[in-house]
């Protein structure tokens, strides 16, 4: 069943629409603040499709995913009561505890690993806001973490080129079940194991 190389032509097509680059930056100040979609899924195709911007949609969405991280932040110092009944019920709340621990012993570090890291971000963002860091620190590290990310995707991208590019529509649809099954596997592993 080739399901996935049908969404991948999709998904290279839009990488090209001319609105790309701000449906880019609203998903990366999103997913810095309350959006569970990270903003690679959009970099990595764009710069595979446009290398020559690839750095400019490094920039864009590292400068967007830090205004996001920034709005994360005022989400958690002024406004924890009103979103915690949401971070309870997305099933957040136990990393969001043990990411408040992190803080508490790395601060500046634990933003900044958390940017270049898959993991959520947001929580980080919310953390940093609920124990009122330091707010430079905040925004350097995040800027850091964020940007060493962001730009190595973009990187490997333009690194991979077109050869990157006939390898992914080549193996794609074997890739996307892969992920599918290890998906399957993960939790139904961390259900019944």
């Amino acid at each position: 069943m080739r399901i996935f190389s049908s969404v991948y032509n999709k998904v290279m097509a839009w990488s090209r629409h001319r609105h790309a680059p701000g449906y880019l930056a609203g998903l990366s100040f999103a997913e810095s603040s309350f959006f569970p979609i990270p903003p690679d899924v959009m970099l990595a195709p764009m710069s595979l499709a446009q290398p020559k911007r690839a750095w400019f949609f490094a920039g864009l969405t590292t400068l967007a995913s830090v205004a996001g991280g920034i709005a994360g932040y005022i989400i958690g110092m002024y406004f924890i009561e009103f979103i915690e009944p949401f971070i309870h019920k997305w099933g957040y709340w136990e990393k969001f505890l043990h990411v408040r621990v992190w803080f508490e012993e790395w601060g500046f570090w634990a933003i900044l690993i958390a940017g270049f890291s898959p993991v959520p971000y947001k929580l980080f963002t919310i953390s940093a806001g609920v124990i009122s860091m330091a707010f430079v620190p905040f925004v350097l590290a995040s800027a850091i973490g964020r940007g060493a990310r962001f730009y190595l995707v973009s990187g490997l991208m333009v690194w991979g080129g077109e050869r990157m590019e006939e390898k992914l529509r080549c193996y794609i649809d074997r890739l996307g079940w892969l992920v599918v099954f290890a998906i399957v596997g993960v939790y139904l592993i961390s259900k019944y194991g």
